[in-house]
């Protein structure tokens, strides 16, 4: 299956408008209902819990349950103070980088609709020597062009709002895709595909399947702590995305040597389940999907440790996409990694027969 046949005239357009709808933490309404509607057609139900965790499921009534989860929400701000002078500062909803603001244009959203803003900095004329200090998040602010706390008001604006930034989806040089969020609505996409080809291709799947899309992974794994309590399952593949470590300033010893382009990367944890991931491997292999390892030191930092220890345990592995850039607004994932990665979560679902797969000994 080549790159130019499997990124086609449905898929693509989904994906892009599925990664330039704004998700953030807490408020990923608007890019559940993109992503539900998409997949609706390729599973017999659709189901969501009250913090909008969304899913899909195949065989519904199976007694075993397989998840295969993907997180959708995004970084963003809050809007933590208002200056009398209308200057707005922030606080963090998520790993939001303070490095990377100075300069972006933000979109900021009340009741009243979209406010758009920028994050301001001082030139670079007025910054002096040993006095020039990298930008923290209590010292950035937006600007919205107005001149009063009272003017920020009336725009609608106000403590708690949601702020984020609007940079949208592009490829680039035919090989990358770009955009803000690819970590990890990149991970929902990939699960909504392994979805469509198992309904076109007819398989037969003996268990129910559910395709879930955890909210609430930026701020501590809350959306699959939820959800594996609703659903219970039996077993759970994660996907998520992982560093690119051959790009410049990144550290192959502490961090391992993952590059875009060579693959999706299995990881060894101890949140991993040994069987499950020598079968995932088993699928890679008898498949020839290339694939990349990696090893996490106590947690993988992923909806794999929620869904892991939940339970009494449960049987997770996690299978991770090369990304360069993380929470930035210019996150890169090889195309090559991003069908490669679908086929093979593809791939290992099928290879799931029953509970004695995960027997430990």
């Amino acid at each position: 299956m080549s790159i130019s046949k499997f990124f086609n005239k449905k898929n693509l357009p989904f994906l892009e408008n599925y990664l330039n709808t704004t998700s953030p933490t807490g408020y990923e309404s608007a890019g559940q209902m993109v992503w539900t509607e998409y997949i609706k057609p390729y599973v017999d139900e659709i189901r969501s819990d009250n913090y909008g965790t969304a899913y899909g499921i195949i065989n519904p009534k199976a007694d075993y349950k397989v998840i295969v989860e993907a997180h959708a929400d995004e970084i963003s701000w809050y809007v933590n103070y208002i200056s009398s002078d209308g200057m707005i500062y922030v606080i963090r909803n998520g790993g939001s980088d303070a490095v990377i603001a100075p300069s972006k244009r933000v979109n900021i959203h009340t009741k009243k609709g979209i406010v758009q803003g920028v994050f301001g900095w001082p030139a670079i004329h007025v910054r002096i020597g040993d006095k020039d200090e990298l930008p923290k998040t209590d010292t950035i602010w937006i600007d919205c062009g107005v001149s009063s706390k009272e003017e920020v008001e009336k725009l609608g604006v106000h403590v708690g709002c949601v702020v984020t930034y609007p940079d949208e989806f592009m490829v680039l040089n035919d090989n990358y895709f770009v955009c803000r969020a690819l970590d990890n609505r990149i991970g929902g996409f990939m699960i909504a595909e392994v979805a469509r080809m198992i309904h076109e291709n007819k398989d037969k799947i003996n268990f129910g399947l559910y395709f879930t899309n955890s909210v609430q992974e930026e701020v501590g794994l809350r959306g699959a702590e939820m959800i594996t309590k609703t659903i219970r399952p039996d077993v759970a593949i994660v996907t998520d995305v992982t560093h690119d470590t051959t790009t410049p300033k990144m550290n192959k010893m502490k961090d391992g040597e993952l590059k875009c382009g060579n693959g999706p990367v299995i990881t060894y944890a101890p949140a991993v389940q040994n069987n499950l991931r020598d079968l995932i491997i088993d699928a890679a292999e008898k498949k020839k999907i290339p694939f990349q390892r990696a090893a996490s030191s106590r947690v993988t930092g992923t909806d794999t440790d929620a869904f892991a220890y939940s339970n009494g345990g449960v049987p997770s592995a996690l299978i991770s996409l090369p990304l360069r850039y993380m929470h930035t607004t210019v996150e890169m994932v090889h195309k090559e990694d991003v069908e490669n990665t679908i086929k093979l979560i593809y791939e290992s679902v099928k290879f799931i027969k029953n509970k004695q797969d995960f027997k430990y000994f």
